[in-house]
């Protein structure tokens, strides 16, 4: 019976040990199952933290950042600021990226909305969702000096033999111009509106594509030897005259962001302090988006 003992405590202790294994293994099941920071939507998170980070492209007037302030502003972001506080975020954080990187930065989680200014179009409707529009307007060129090619839309750069349109990366210009017919090789792709004036006074692009506000914007703050080609016909693609929308973008997992924003901002656009605020910028009344929808824009081009 002596020598059976110890054996008996043996088991028992085994016995005791897999129960507080048990235990363990159970608690550790439960504690994965609970609430996380990665089950939190990025509204709910965004609201728990009180701030939001907003990629921008320094493209004014849309975005960008005010060297006298040091402060994000232009339209995307004041229109931001406001609608956001109206949803209880009061911080916002800018991260400057190039237009053509805003896109696959929403996507990586870099930062949580796309404040640039930013055409809605099917071909990036399908990459990520978009509010409703905030403004509709057409497209301009800037040219050398005299407008030495005799360049006003997009048809005229096509149908000359040499001349080369200067476009931003990611931009929705590349898409115009290869639609109207301008081959790739007289295309040439910059990486910010900057570089495309200086590209324009170098004589290393004939024209540069963007929308007028763009356009009036840069002419405002360079020098003579570029200007705006007056007149300017906006192209006609589809048959349709193009005229830009332009929204913030959101991830497309990031449905109930985007559903309480849009709320917000359909309270807003039109507005008189919707229309006081952006007129700094160069928007009139004449620039809103009227009654289409995101859904309406990213509807393919048949």
């Amino acid at each position: 019976m002596k020598k059976n003992k110890p054996q008996c405590t043996l088991v028992q202790l085994f016995s005791v040990l897999a129960m507080f294994a048990g235990i363990i293994l159970i608690m550790g099941c439960e504690g994965t199952q609970g609430p996380s920071g990665a089950d939190k939507s990025t509204l709910e998170r965004i609201q728990q933290e009180k701030v939001v980070r907003l990629g921008y492209a320094n493209e004014a007037p849309y975005a960008y950042m005010d060297n006298e302030t040091g402060q994000l502003t232009g339209e995307a972001p004041e229109i931001a600021k406001k609608i956001l506080k109206q949803m209880g975020i009061k911080n916002i954080e800018g991260v400057l990226t190039e237009f053509g990187s805003l896109i696959p930065g929403l996507k990586a989680k870099r930062f949580d909305i796309i404040a640039a200014g930013m055409y809605i179009t099917p071909q990036r409707c399908r990459e990520i969702a978009f509010s409703n529009p905030t403004y509709g307007i057409g497209e301009a060129f800037i040219v050398q000096a005299g407008n030495p090619l005799n360049l006003h839309s997009y048809d005229d750069v096509a149908s000359h033999p040499s001349a080369r349109i200067g476009v931003t990366a990611g931009a929705v210009e590349l898409q115009y111009a290869r639609s109207t017919g301008i081959p790739n090789d007289r295309i040439v792709i910059l990486p910010d509106p900057p570089s495309a004036v200086a590209a324009v006074q170098a004589k290393r692009v004939d024209a540069f594509a963007a929308t007028s506000l763009t356009v009036h914007n840069l002419l405002e703050k360079t020098d003579t030897r570029i200007e705006r080609a007056q007149p300017f016909h906006d192209p006609i693609i589809d048959g349709k005259t193009v005229v830009g929308y332009g929204a913030f973008g959101f991830r497309k997992e990031d449905e109930k962001l985007l559903a309480e924003f849009n709320k917000h901002l359909e309270k807003f656009i039109g507005t008189a302090q919707h229309l006081s605020l952006i007129e700094p910028f160069g928007f009139t009344e004449a620039d809103l988006p009227g009654e289409i929808t995101a859904a309406q824009l990213c509807q393919p081009n048949d």
